[in-house]
């Protein structure tokens, strides 16, 4: 049960080394939304995604991702995940400041990060004590990750490597835009660029419309349970 609704999946879902490029200086502030997926395993749907940026009234943002199942097993033993992330925009580019993450599926599972700009430190507890390292500019957090493509596309990047904070240290996250596809979902049929990863072996699609949205209208992950997002609605504001 565990893997029907992974957080890794839906943060990368539903996530910039780059922040140093003059690409990012002419970035606009985040802009507030909401984006509606459903969340599907072997093409039937088993839950809904909520995916929401908003200020918080004090120079940064919350970007959220709030999963619940909806059908099936993951209905019945009320699955759900939760992904919140607090971040800076600095020179045009977001950076972690804080990220929690609670699986609720056969068992709760937390991971608390906490990034401290004054001294350069990153901080992750699972519970069982913190891991502490170095942090680098541009870090993000794996929730974010897909807001971050998307906003690197937005600028016309094609590939782009992003710093994510994982448990132990920065991994730095390569892709690439492999091809452009027409996309069927229940938000409507889109011309979408369809994103890879390439410095890992597992498999990962993001199919993304820049001008349009900066979240992917479809996400598709073999790990953690062959689970692929389809966006409903988006709410912009």
């Amino acid at each position: 049960m565990a893997n029907l609704i992974p957080a890794r999946l839906l943060a990368a879902g539903l996530a910039l080394a780059v922040s140093t490029s003059p690409a990012w200086a002419a970035t606009p502030a985040p802009a507030p939304f909401t984006a509606t997926y459903q969340v599907l395993q072997g093409g039937s749907v088993i839950g809904e995604a909520v995916v929401s940026l908003k200020a918080t009234g004090d120079g940064q943002w919350e970007y959220s991702n709030q999963t619940r199942g909806t059908a099936g097993l993951a209905a019945a033993l009320g699955a759900n995940t939760s992904d919140t992330t607090r971040f800076r925009w600095n020179n045009g580019a977001p950076e972690t400041v804080t990220y929690d993450s609670r699986v609720n599926a056969f068992k709760v599972k937390q991971r608390h990060t906490q990034v401290d700009w004054n001294s350069k430190q990153v901080s992750v507890d699972e519970g069982k004590g913190p891991d502490t390292y170095a942090a680098v500019p541009g870090l993000i957090d794996r929730n974010t990750t897909s807001y971050a493509i998307g906003l690197a596309l937005r600028d016309g990047k094609k590939q782009v490597t992003l710093p994510v904070a994982v448990r132990k240290n920065v991994e730095n996250q390569q892709y690439k835009v492999a091809a452009t596809e027409n996309v069927n979902v229940p938000a409507g049929q889109f011309k979408a660029e369809r994103v890879e990863r390439t410095d890992t072996d597992k498999a990962f699609s993001a199919w993304y419309v820049p001008g349009k949205y900066v979240v992917p209208v479809k996400l598709a992950q073999s790990e953690g349970g062959g689970l692929t997002l389809q966006l409903v609605k988006y709410e912009g504001r």
